[in-house]
């Protein structure tokens, strides 16, 4: 579902982006990331479903691939444009009030930490129509609430065509539980944010 001539996308008028994703993510995000300029003027938070003990050597292959500074997010670390913020293995990530990064070891939810809900719950709260939120692939309905938060607080939700997902499931629960915005495949994604830079 791509916007109408009455919905055209519109970057500007966005302060964040949240990014999750799960089962066959790293490859989704890098083909995003590699179509971004160096001078993309918005934070892009990302909860990748990792193992506990998964290295972050994959941050590092993200970097040669794009012209984006991507990092892992430190505690109270504040967002800059240009950066994708990925949360550490095992911790949740959420957005402050004062627009910094916090990080969380609570409970699991949806089986899950990081959450892909929690991150996009407390965008919400921060950004409220200033938000774009996208669920890409991944094997679980873990995104789907939190993406329904997004709608509700007025902002913009994207969702990878399930159809183009190495695993449906995640994109899938999300179309089901709330209205998205945008169903369209990862070239399409990487095109649309392109062109409002």
């Amino acid at each position: 579902m791509m916007p109408d001539k009455n919905n055209l996308f519109e970057l500007s008028k966005y302060e964040c982006i949240v990014i999750g994703s799960s089962a066959g993510g790293l490859q989704a995000l890098s083909c995003i990331f590699k179509s971004l300029p160096l001078h993309f003027p918005i934070p892009i938070v990302v909860v990748q479903h990792l193992h506990p003990d998964q290295s972050m050597y994959f941050i590092e292959s993200l970097n040669q691939q794009s012209d984006l500074i991507i990092k892992d997010a430190n505690e109270k670390e504040k967002l800059s444009p240009g950066t994708v913020y990925f949360s550490p293995p095992n911790y949740h990530l959420l957005v402050e009030d004062d627009k910094t990064l916090s990080l969380s070891f609570d409970e699991k939810v949806n089986f899950s930490r990081p959450s892909i809900d929690i991150l996009f719950e407390s965008a919400a709260d921060v950004f409220k129509s200033k938000l774009l939120g996208i669920i890409l692939t991944g094997a679980n309905s873990d995104g789907a609430k939190g993406l329904f938060a997004i709608k509700k607080k007025k902002g913009t939700a994207m969702v990878q065509d399930p159809a183009t997902a190495e695993y449906p499931a995640m994109p899938e629960a999300a179309i089901e539980l709330c209205s998205v915005d945008y169903i369209i495949s990862l070239e399409e994604i990487g095109r649309l944010l392109n062109s409002g830079v």
